[in-house]
């Protein structure tokens, strides 16, 4: 249970990390919305856990935040809110969502590569 908050600590830090450096690279004049999720699984990643849970959460979380932060840097102009936002994901540019589909696969694959089974050494 312990490694179990811990890697999801590392992954609100990379998260947090993550959304930031968009942002900041993004001023920068690049464009790297697959970090927000590829960071939130580095920094779940840095704790070896025994459960697929974290793994699939961190996945879910990844794509959550990928999107929130695609909706903070660009909405859709023809209405700024949330639920809008949402409900018109695919109206997104191809790229976009590939970076952030990424994000999601970077958020589950390296805390699920990390897992420890249950009859190996920690």
């Amino acid at each position: 249970m312990k490694h179990n908050v811990l890697a999801l600590a590392g992954a609100l830090v990379g998260g947090a990390l993550g959304y930031f450096a968009f942002f900041w690279i993004a001023e920068q004049g690049f464009y790297a919305l697959v970090l927000p999720g590829g960071l939130l699984g580095l920094g779940a990643g840095i704790v070896k856990n025994r459960s697929v849970w974290i793994a699939v959460a961190c996945g879910v979380l990844a794509i959550a935040l990928g999107l929130f932060t695609e909706y903070r840097f660009a909405p859709f102009s023809d209405d700024g809110s949330l639920g809008y936002f949402l409900t018109h994901v695919l109206d997104l540019r191809p790229l976009t969502l590939l970076m952030i589909g990424v994000g999601g696969l970077i958020g589950f694959w390296v805390p699920f590569r990390r897992r420890q089974l249950a009859g190996q050494p920690r």
